[in-house]
């Protein structure tokens, strides 16, 4: 497996198990080649080994919650796999930016942005009538995404708290500003389960977050009246067993879900890192009757449900997922590249294959490593469908 990032010692894992947590040193760092991996899969390494402490109430700031999640493997993730582009195997191999636009045919429309193609895709999609408190598609959610023990998994944990919040909020400024008419909800995005790159003490490749750091992300949520989403990457676990776990959080109104089809290796066997996983549409559907029953059990508005993509396979049989007025099903274009890369994956694995609504994901360091410059909302917005959910890493 390539691009491990090798800084992680048995020293450094003593001095967190003695001390504070181990940070967690991973991005989302998808490279242009064969092969994928989503958003912060993780090599445990020595770390999955230790105990982490049992999980610890909610802070004041934050709605109290039951300790329903058990004890993780270790205190902390390890270093990520290596992250890829934003077509991988399964896109256009071999077909650099220049090669795949001088091929293209003329068009007043660059790839994504065409009406006529998402018209003849199915777009608009028929859904259920909003429920009272939906927030799709009246508001577009803008969100930070990572986890705050890691300055290299996403803009959630880059920058410190309150820098972090800050920015967030002049990010939902811009977008304000590109789209008057769709008032912006802001978000957390936290990835609460890691896939691993070692299969741990419970042999299963995934790593669950202590309940005190999702509750510290709550607490920072709340603060600035944002929503937030527990992100899960199941590595070789079932989505029918981990969900389950997050109940406590998910019975808030503000909490919402997000599943990562490229870190669930149950069907490959394969370790998280060295190939692109899956979901089908029966997991979808099962995760969006679990969400369904939580809206009714709780009394609840309707859930937002972000499923990643950025392959064809990531997620197969999507015509049978099934929509339901309770959860508001978003399908999140995921892969990071240059400009006309993103737009691509965008037409051929979210437009093409309508779902309910849809998102975007923008890589402050991945998007630009080449020298490209971040996509703008008005440029993002010049896509059709226009993404509802935005999604900063």
């Amino acid at each position: 497996m390539k691009h491990l990032y090798p800084n992680h010692r048995p020293t450094l894992l003593l001095i967190a198990l003695l001390a504070l947590p181990l940070a967690l040193v991973g991005c989302k760092d998808k490279k242009a080649s064969a092969t994928t991996t989503s958003a912060g899969a993780v090599q445990q390494g020595q770390a999955s080994s230790a105990q982490a402490p049992p999980a610890t109430p909610a802070p004041a700031t934050a709605t109290p919650a039951a300790p329903a999640v058990p004890a993780t493997e270790a205190t902390a993730p390890a270093a990520p796999p290596a992250k890829f582009d934003a077509h991988s195997s399964a896109g256009k191999k071999g077909k650099g930016a220049k090669g795949k636009e001088a091929a293209a045919p003329k068009s007043a429309y660059r790839a994504g942005e065409d009406p006529d193609f998402a018209a003849k895709k199915g777009w608009p999609v028929k859904y259920p009538a909003p429920l009272p408190g939906s927030i799709l598609p009246q508001k577009r959610i803008v969100a930070y995404y990572g986890n705050p023990l890691s300055k290299r998994m996403g803009a959630l944990g880059e920058y410190q708290k309150d820098d972090m919040l800050q920015r967030l909020k002049r990010e939902a400024a811009k977008w304000q500003a590109a789209d008057p008419s769709h008032p912006v909800q802001p978000a957390l995005h936290l990835i609460a389960v890691v896939a691993q790159g070692e299969p741990g003490k419970a042999g299963l490749y995934r790593m669950v977050m202590p309940d005190k750091i999702i509750n510290d992300v709550y607490s920072w949520a709340k603060s600035i009246n944002a929503v937030m989403f527990i992100d899960i990457q199941t590595g070789h676990d079932n989505i029918r067993n981990v969900l389950p776990r997050f109940e406590w959080i998910l019975k808030n109104p503000d909490v919402h879900l997000g599943i990562d089809p490229e870190f669930n290796l149950i069907k490959s066997g394969k370790k998280p890192g060295t190939k692109i996983g899956t979901y089908d549409a029966a997991d979808i559907n099962y995760a969006s009757n679990y969400l369904k029953e939580l809206v009714k059990k709780y009394n609840l508005p309707p859930k937002v449900f972000i499923v990643h993509r950025f392959t064809r396979n990531g997620v197969t049989n999507s015509k049978n997922i099934q929509l339901r007025p309770e959860v508001q099903i978003v399908m999140n274009m995921d892969g990071w590249g240059a400009p006309w890369l993103k737009r691509d994956s965008y037409k051929d694995y979210v437009v093409a294959e309508p779902v309910e609504f849809t998102g975007f994901k923008l890589f402050y360091h991945n998007d630009t490593k080449k020298g490209d410059a971040l996509l703008t909302p008005k440029e993002v917005l010049m896509l059709n469908p226009k993404p509802l959910y935005i999604q900063y890493q």
